[in-house]
């Protein structure tokens, strides 16, 4: 009863805040439930971009990853952007350090740079255009077929993307260590158990994985399919945070976590990142409007131009 009711009060005093403040708590798919529960906004990236776009709220607080926050700072450079908390990063981001990726990139200086929403701001600034999982096919189309292409950071879906839409893509060699860590021998054994399942996969998932799923798509996408599919069970391959907004729209089906090759007591695939951030840590930067995303102008005015590409497509 206790941690009940003290996540009622930090629920309670989070409503307040927002209200006194002007405030939007943003939270993505992977949060944890009481954090999905309490937001204005739950999405993927790409949502979650457009609701920061249009919000006229005066705080955006981005319950999600650094890269996150940031990404909503370029689109509001006059608002105050915070995050429960400065140190939850994201693996991806974190594969593709800025000064490597230059280097990189001028190595091939003929190729069109295409770096994934999950990169840092000052990646961003050295692309011609940004993607998200939602839109990154519709993204590759919008190139010139004769132009070669970088993409950056996510090597599995840089090579999914590859295989779809047939264009020549150099690949950044990153990796998302939540979508690594599924297991092809446990999805098939737990297929076994569950005949009947679909297999929903994301596209940050190795080859392997890819290539036994029904569906292949971005978290909003994901939620989207089992929506409409006849199945009533599935098998779901990302971070195990989506399983919630996915049980509370659909109560009449059953969806059960791709194992991860961890032999611990959870056999789902966790984002450690993710699942930084806490009520309190909402409550509390909200209170004293505490860690806030700091960018430079400069890098806010060069970021935001390959995001814009991105959301006028």
């Amino acid at each position: 009863m206790k941690v009940a009711n003290y996540t009622e009060k930090q629920t309670e005093k989070i409503q307040r805040l927002k209200e006194e403040k002007n405030a939007v708590l943003l939270a993505h798919y992977y949060q944890d439930p009481e954090i999905q529960d309490i937001a204005d906004y739950v999405g993927d990236s790409l949502q979650l971009a457009r609701e920061a776009a249009k919000t006229e709220a005066d705080i955006i607080v981005f319950a999600g990853v650094h890269f996150m926050g940031e990404t909503a700072k370029i689109i509001n450079p006059s608002k105050k952007v915070l995050v429960p908390d400065l140190q939850a990063s994201c693996s991806l981001a974190e594969s593709c350090p800025a000064d490597k990726f230059e280097a990189f990139i001028k190595k091939h200086p003929d190729h069109v740079v295409v770096s994934y929403i999950n990169a840092s701001a000052a990646v961003k600034t050295l692309s011609d255009i940004v993607c998200t999982s939602s839109n990154a096919v519709e993204v590759i189309e919008s190139i010139p077929p004769e132009k070669p292409i970088i993409f950056a950071p996510d090597k599995n879906l840089g090579a999914y993307l590859a295989e779809v839409t047939e264009r020549d893509i150099l690949l950044w060699d990153g990796a998302c260590i939540v979508h690594e860590a599924f297991a092809i021998e446990k999805v098939l054994k737990l297929h076994r158990q569950y005949p009947n399942a679909e297999f929903l996969a994301h596209p940050e998932s190795p080859k392997e994985i890819l290539e036994v799923a029904n569906y292949i798509g971005s978290t909003a996408g994901i939620i989207k399919y089992a929506q409409h599919s006849s199945a009533s069970e599935f098998i779901v391959a990302t971070e195990a945070g989506i399983l919630h907004e996915m049980s509370k729209t659909m109560p009449e089906k059953t969806f059960i976590p791709a194992p991860s090759k961890d032999d611990n007591s959870c056999a789902c695939s966790e984002c450690h990142f993710m699942k930084m951030n806490t009520l309190e840590k909402i409550s509390r930067c909200l209170e004293f409007e505490s860690n806030e995303i700091q960018i430079d102008d400069e890098i806010i005015a060069k970021a935001l131009a390959p995001i814009e590409r991105m959301m006028a497509l």
